[in-house]
């Protein structure tokens, strides 16, 4: 009896995680949306859109060519329809679209995905006219392995930053376009971006909390955290960046920041996650111990990793 023909190599897959300048507009924000579930090959999993951060967090994932040309097309839109001069909201930005990451998934190599990101920030660059700077793994100068120094000065500090002799893009010209700001471009690894609403609208508490978390000040090991205010639900919060969930897990980030909120006598009300997470991220908790109130599967990771789930996507 012959034996079972063995399993071919995986086919690549890549996830974008756009963050665009726009939270508020529902229909502009479908809009932008369909461009990316237009793109064959491309799986749209998930669109977090926030009115207080005005900003969407856009995930989608496919095959390398598929998804460059479904983050092509999105720049494209992006640029076509969003005005940074009527722009404002509480999360740091330089442009409409604000970063373009680029994650390996499957059988795709972290230099392939460097590659793909500087294809895409090269042609957004000459395709729009725009300032193209890259971070994490596509970074060519040193200090640039974040968005964070990028984003120093925000959208308004731009025009200062292009003209300082440290400041210029990677690609595209050194000019200003007061419409769509700049693009950063980027190749990272998995990030888990996860948010904890406090009972309490004292922003003061949430940024003590947030400094107590985030590693750069003594917290936890491969975190970023703020604290801000959502005047449109009258509270605060700590909206964080698990850079490695190996090393932090979510579970460990969530009880320290409810231990952090009780020494300061308030409390935690709910959490959020932006865009997918692997299981591995839970520790073995589950969604609703962290806060994720009304969590469904499809803010797995893994969910969109099985073929059928990416053809049908």
């Amino acid at each position: 009896m012959p034996g079972a023909a063995a399993a071919g190599p995986a086919s690549p897959v890549v996830e974008c995680v756009p963050n665009v300048s726009e939270g508020r507009d529902r229909a502009l924000i479908e809009t932008l949306a369909a461009v990316i579930r237009a793109v064959p090959g491309v799986t749209l999993a998930n669109v977090h859109a926030d009115p207080d951060h005005h900003r969407s967090v856009v995930s989608f994932l496919g095959g390398p060519e598929a998804v460059e040309a479904a983050a092509l097309a999105l720049a494209a839109r992006v640029v076509a329809l969003l005005d940074m001069r009527h722009h404002r909201g509480i999360h740091p930005r330089v442009g409409a679209l604000d970063v373009l990451p680029f994650v390996p998934l499957v059988g795709f190599t972290m230099d392939q995905t460097v590659a793909l990101a500087r294809r895409v920030g090269r042609a957004i660059g000459a395709r729009h006219s725009l300032p193209v700077y890259y971070y994490g793994g596509a970074a060519t100068r040193p200090g640039r392995e974040t968005p964070r120094p990028l984003r120093r000065g925000g959208y308004e500090g731009l025009p200062a930053r292009l003209a300082a002799p440290d400041g210029a893009p990677d690609d595209g010209p050194a000019r200003f376009d007061a419409r769509s700001g700049a693009v950063l471009v980027g190749a990272r690894d998995l990030l888990v971006a996860f948010n904890v609403w406090l009972t309490t609208d004292d922003v003061t508490a949430a940024r003590e909390i947030a400094r107590a978390v985030r590693e750069s000040s003594g917290g936890l090991p491969a975190v970023q955290a703020m604290g801000v205010p959502l005047a449109s639900r009258g509270i605060a919060q700590v909206s964080m960046n698990l850079l490695d969930h190996r090393r932090t897990p979510i579970p460990v980030v969530f009880d320290r920041v409810v231990d952090e909120a009780r020494r300061r006598r308030t409390g935690v009300g709910r959490s959020e996650l932006v865009g997918l997470a692997p299981r591995a991220a839970f520790g073995g908790r589950t969604p609703e111990s962290v806060g994720l109130e009304n969590f469904t599967s499809e803010l797995y990771l893994e969910t969109y990793l099985e073929p059928d789930a990416r053809a049908s996507g």
